[in-house]
């Protein structure tokens, strides 16, 4: 298990953490091989820095970005407006009165002062309380390793964007003491604390930035032995997410280094009990304006964006995960889509912003790093902005939603104007592997559901009455 990519830069200054998962295939294994008695997976992230230089002192502008990097980013205000977010908020409606969970390995020792931080420059509020919560265990004091400094960048990320599109919820951050392998020592404690939470009632919405290749686990006992807490959310209410992998429709394997060359896909975002998140590129103008409809995050043959986040020209597997499980069936809230996904489950199931041309600015000054501003991409991005969404939802209908899946694609169904169909890009990646460049075709957009962008992207002013509605209705709180 490991967290999905956060490619963090500023100035001259690249960081990439490790990939996220990717798509399944027709035709696929229906288990997952075996890994063999002693495999680990580990789930350090992968922080590279490719070029030198300093963050810079302000959140980047998308003009700057573009005439620095080649590549676009954007700050907060821009991400709300993309998403018809205003609108809500002058409504009242702010997540007041919800609670988003955000689940990361080990966490930030600066997460308090570097959400200050960006809420000064991007002019939020507070959130009503920030708290951080071990139930797993201690978390080590921190050292500027780069498996400390990867989760350290995915936490803050997480925090600021799932504050920035929710700005009146409250943050719980659930930190876990470890990330050594996914069968002993990972995968085990996230499910420890995230059950403490869902049976502490401590937040209606859980964000998990990370996943793992379904083929990694030793077994798909082993894997369905860690559904625990997914089980426990559903029968209580809570809704989880989980990122769907930045690699598009390869993965890496358990060195972490070479990739897969057929489709895989990943879990938990594979689990028919959790929303799977993928990512978008969105098209804005400086005011937040869509300029053109968002389209399926591929940066592999984008050169600036290679040279931006990995240092050389490419190709590199930059892409939003997706595609067909090999251990769960179809879910009954996709028998509509069946055409698409087969007898299989299939991920993802619904996409926000994440592509690296058009990443977000977060802030960040944990040791091992200048302190600064870093534009950062991927669907650890997408994940805690949609968890933003949900916590809206959730205070429209005056309660915790629970597991959202059937309302997605019902109201897709329906072709309900919060869902903003994707209809352009696809999940295909290239990278250069055993002195080859190797292809592994993803999917096309298209319209309604597709395995690269799910049911599409939301229009929140609509999409957030609309679920709430789907889920019954007590009083906006």
């Amino acid at each position: 298990m490991r967290p999905a990519r956060t490619a963090v830069a500023a100035a001259s200054l690249v960081a990439l953490a490790a990939a996220g998962a990717a798509a399944g295939a027709a035709g696929a294994p229906a288990h997952p091989a075996p890994a063999g008695p002693g495999a680990v997976v580990s789930i350090r992230p992968d922080a590279t820095h490719a070029l030198a230089g300093g963050p810079l002192s302000a959140p980047p502008s998308t003009a700057f970005c573009e005439r620095h990097y080649g590549i676009a980013c954007y700050r907060p205000a821009q991400i709300q407006q993309a998403y018809n977010l205003p609108r809500l908020y002058r409504a009242g409606v702010t997540g007041r009165g919800q609670t988003i969970v955000i689940v990361d390995s080990f966490g930030s020792p600066t997460v308090q002062g570097d959400l200050a931080a960006f809420d000064r420059a991007a002019g939020l509020p507070a959130p009503p309380s920030l708290k951080v919560i071990q139930p797993a265990g201690k978390v080590p004091a921190y050292r500027p390793t780069s498996n400390r400094e990867g989760w350290a960048g995915e936490t803050d990320l997480d925090v600021e964007y799932a504050h920035a599109i929710a700005p009146g919820a409250s943050i719980l951050l659930v930190e876990t003491p470890t990330s050594e392998n996914e069968g002993t020592t990972g995968f085990p404690q996230i499910v420890t604390a995230e059950k403490y939470v869902i049976n502490h009632h401590l937040g209606g919405v859980i964000s998990q930035s990370f996943s793992a290749t379904e083929q990694t686990f030793g077994s798909k006992r082993s894997l369905l032995n860690l559904r625990g807490a997914y089980t426990d959310a559903a029968s209580k209410g809570v809704t989880v997410l989980s990122a769907s992998g930045d690699s598009g429709a390869a993965d890496v394997k358990f060195n972490e280094v070479t990739y897969y060359r057929h489709r895989v896909t990943s879990w938990p975002d594979s689990d028919p009990l959790v929303t799977g998140v993928g990512a978008t590129q969105l098209h804005l103008n400086a005011a937040g304006d869509n300029v053109r409809p968002a389209s399926v995050w591929n940066d592999t043959y984008n050169q600036p964006a290679d040279e931006f986040v990995a240092g050389h020209q490419g190709p590199s597997p930059l892409a939003s995960g997706g595609g067909r499980s090999v251990i769960f069936g179809r879910p009954s809230f996709q028998n509509g889509v069946r055409r698409v996904v087969g007898d299989r489950r299939g991920v993802p199931d619904i996409s926000m912003s994440g592509a690296c041309n058009g990443g977000a600015d977060s802030y960040q000054s944990f040791p091992g790093q200048p302190a600064g501003w870093y534009p950062t991409c991927g669907t650890s991005e997408a994940t805690p902005e949609f968890a933003g969404i949900v916590a809206l939802a959730d205070q429209v209908a005056g309660h915790p939603i629970g597991v959202i899946n059937s309302y997605l694609y019902r109201l897709s169904a329906r072709r309900a104007p919060g869902i903003a169909d994707v209809v352009s890009g696809n999940n295909t990646v290239s990278f250069r592997q055993g002195g080859r460049l190797r292809t592994v075709p993803g999917f096309p957009a298209r319209p309604g559901y597709d395995l690269a962008s799910g049911v599409g992207t939301v229009n929140a002013f609509w999409f957030v009455p609309e679920l709430a509605r789907a889920a019954g209705r007590r009083g906006r709180g």
